[in-house]
């Protein structure tokens, strides 16, 4: 049988959030079986878990944003990174402690949250893994012409992502504009994890104005005037702009709270499309389905692989 993970012992961070530029402190600890990902506001007066759901995004603006029901105020902003983690480990259940209403940006990639996880050991549980698999192709289309972005979930036997972006921006241009990665011949904290989050020095201004991007910088996130990259150790791959795109999909994706065997392609699709789409196939129940591995052996090549411990 292919079986859930969580962690084996607790691991914290410390870190500021990209937007709020606050101080924040993270713990990541096991959870039980069948428990999903929760993220817990412990510095509230009465903590609240806000347990991670497709429906519980109630905010897409530059990041994804999850709220507890019935208390928009308990919110955690900038989750799908820490998610990317979760789901390039294969991480099913995870309770984790926020003391602020952002996680902690890190190096504006995954790769720091790769690192806690795999610290902490990642361990198997005695109850199955259960996967949504998709039957028959959904998407999201918006816009037309110079304005048209796309995402789409197709049947496949796996877990593969592709995606093409188009900045018009010389120091994008440069660089790989689509990737595809597949989990079941790929290697997520190698080929995707260090990709960082990018910006513009154009729009900081705007950003801040509007109470956003107050922790950002060179030390956690890729930063481009109107031609160049301004980070002086340039780039991580070759194609980072668009490989950060699938490592925030990810994220996105796991929100549904289990894993996908499906096959993701988008073009220009970001946060708020990610999350149309999740809510367009839970929408058409002949979509999908709920399945997990009675022989993991059967189940496609790279699930049943156990992420090392550092």
């Amino acid at each position: 049988m292919l079986l859930q993970r969580t962690i084996k012992s607790l691991v914290k961070a410390v870190g500021v959030g990209v937007h709020s530029g606050q101080r924040v402190e993270l713990s990541l600890r096991p959870a039980a079986a069948d428990t999903g990902i929760v993220f817990r506001r412990i510095d509230l007066d009465d903590p609240v878990d806000i347990p991670v759901s497709s429906v519980s995004v109630t905010d897409t603006r530059m990041a994804t944003s999850i709220s507890a029901p019935n208390q928009a105020l308990a919110r955690v902003q900038t989750i799908e990174h820490l998610l990317s983690a979760c789901s390039g480990l294969g991480i099913d259940n995870l309770y984790i402690d926020i003391t602020a209403e952002e996680v902690p940006i890190l190096d504006g990639s995954s790769s720091s949250f790769v690192f806690l996880l795999q610290s902490a050991g990642v361990v198997t549980q005695n109850s199955p893994k259960r996967f949504v698999r998709v039957l028959k192709d959904v998407e999201i289309r918006q816009g037309e012409g110079e304005q048209l972005k796309w995402a789409k979930l197709s049947p496949y036997n796996g877990y593969k992502l592709s995606f093409e972006i188009e900045f018009g921006h010389p120091a994008v241009d440069a660089t790989g504009q689509a990737v595809q990665f597949d989990i079941s011949t790929g290697n997520y904290a190698r080929d995707i994890a260090r990709a960082r989050t990018f910006g513009f020095t154009k729009d900081v201004e705007t950003l801040r104005s509007k109470g956003l991007g107050l922790g950002g910088g060179l030390d956690n996130a890729i930063v481009m005037d109107d031609y160049k990259v301004l980070n002086s150790g340039g780039l991580r791959y070759d194609d980072e702009f668009v490989k950060h795109k699938i490592l925030d999909a990810m994220g996105d994706l796991y929100c549904l709270g289990k894993p996908l065997l499906a096959a993701y392609s988008a073009f220009r699709s970001g946060h708020a499309l990610n999350n149309l789409l999740l809510r367009e196939l839970l929408s058409r129940p002949d979509a999908y389905e709920v399945m997990s591995f009675d022989d993991e052996n059967l189940a496609p090549q790279g699930f049943a692989r156990l992420a090392p411990a550092w």
